[in-house]
């Protein structure tokens, strides 16, 4: 998910900034999509619906909303609901792979109302058209800045997925970034989510997070000077060395991660009306409930899968995470993350400290997949962690999906 600064001097626990999928509908069929996007989902909102829903949004007192699909811009009702947003003085944003965008839609994106549009660059040129399945999307993906730019948004971001197949890609990607006006980049890892869970040697290895955390943190040092703000998503970090730099939005502040927001000031939203603390949790074991049956303030405040942030606890965490010395803050890192690698969160692998503290031992974890995902969107897969000695062979022995048993497990929670 998209990772936004918010207000930690708020007591009201409530959806500050909320993530919408419209519908599942897609132009591009993305080797790494947590959501399995491609076709609409069987039933999704219809424009009255998600009109009817911004206001619902509003009396709880959301202040952005980010569209995403699928692409969002599929939606019969898109630019309505952008409308909608403004109407209500909620700020509109969009996550896209920038297809479809000429500059047609760009200006009637931005007369709607959309203030701030990312565009989601997976990599260089071959990279990135490799990794979503779509010979000339890289190209397209520029022309959809461009075309933004030019019809006038505000703020005009990229985001990027890292994994084996661009860890080695930061600094020249980001020059072409740079190059397309962009002035904020956030930096995720790639989960085993969705599609990418059927790729296990697509994934980042733990230990991986040694090389590719320094030079990320050396970029952020380089692209202040230049204007630009990269920011870590949600499962990126925790509590290395850079962890200030990284999580910091200006050279003065110092900033840590600060545990899960998911159900606190975050919420996702499925096409189909079914509501969840982040949109990248897995549907299975976090929906709190649909908001088309029921009314949305009671989904909120309703006992369920949203509480259970503010459930947690330090007993809850589990393997490394419950001996940590930054535990209590940060609470197994982030919670889709931990799900789709062990089945179930409380411990979490893919953390800087962790991989420090285990190379100091002359030791590294490595992630075996040894159950597929059952194939629905936003599902995982399940990994072993097998410890081996750090200098062990760097040879590939992910099982990949004609190798795994095809089982549906029981929903993990909390």
């Amino acid at each position: 998910m998209t990772e936004r600064r918010l207000d930690v001097l708020q007591t009201k626990r409530r959806p500050v900034y909320v993530v919408w999928e419209l519908t599942l509908r897609c132009d591009q069929p993305c080797t790494h999509c947590g959501s399995r996007a491609g076709s609409a989902r069987a039933d999704e909102w219809s424009t009255e619906q998600a009109l009817a829903f911004v206001s619902e949004l509003a009396a709880l007192g959301t202040r952005e909303v980010v569209l995403i699909g699928g692409e969002a811009y599929l939606h019969p009702g898109f630019l309505a609901v952008i409308r909608a947003l403004r109407d209500h003085d909620i700020r509109a944003a969009m996550t896209t792979g920038g297809r479809s965008i000429t500059a047609e839609l760009a200006r009637a994106m931005v007369d709607a109302g959309l203030q701030a549009v990312s565009v989601s660059v997976d990599g260089l040129e071959a990279t990135h058209d490799v990794m979503r399945a779509s010979k000339g999307s890289f190209a397209q993906a520029l022309a959809a800045m461009n075309h933004l730019r030019s019809a006038g948004i505000e703020q005009l971001s990229a985001n990027t997925n890292f994994n084996r197949t661009n860890r080695r890609e930061a600094e020249a990607l980001y020059e072409v970034l740079r190059a397309q006006g962009v002035r904020s980049w956030q930096v995720q890892l790639t989960t085993p989510l969705g599609r990418a869970a059927d790729r296990a040697a697509m994934i980042l290895q733990p230990w991986d997070l040694l090389e590719l955390l320094p030079a990320l943190a050396a970029l952020k040092a380089r692209a202040f000077a230049d204007g630009v703000l990269i920011h870590p998503g949600n499962n990126l970090g925790y509590y290395g060395p850079e962890e200030a730099l990284l999580r910091s939005i200006s050279p003065t502040q110092s900033d840590r991660w600060q545990g899960c927001q998911a159900g606190r000031f975050v919420m996702g939203v499925e096409s189909q009306g079914d509501v969840k603390g982040c949109p990248s949790l897995q549907s299975s074991s976090y929906v709190q409930g649909n908001a088309r049956t029921t009314p949305l303030r009671e989904l909120w405040d309703g006992p369920g899968p949203m509480q259970f942030t503010s459930e947690r606890t330090v007993e809850s965490l589990w393997g490394f995470c419950a001996s940590c010395p930054f535990a209590s803050a940060c609470m197994g890192g982030c919670t889709f993350t931990a799900h789709a690698i062990l089945g179930k969160p409380g411990n979490n692998p893919y953390c800087h400290y962790r991989a420090r503290a285990m190379a100091a031992r002359g030791l590294r974890e490595r992630l075996v997949a040894v159950e597929r995902a059952p194939g629905d969107p936003f599902d995982s897969a399940l990994f072993e962690l097998r410890e081996e000695p750090f200098d062990a062979p760097d040879a590939d022995d992910s099982m990949e999906p004609a190798q795994l048993v095809k089982i549906r497990r029981a929903p993990a929670r909390t």
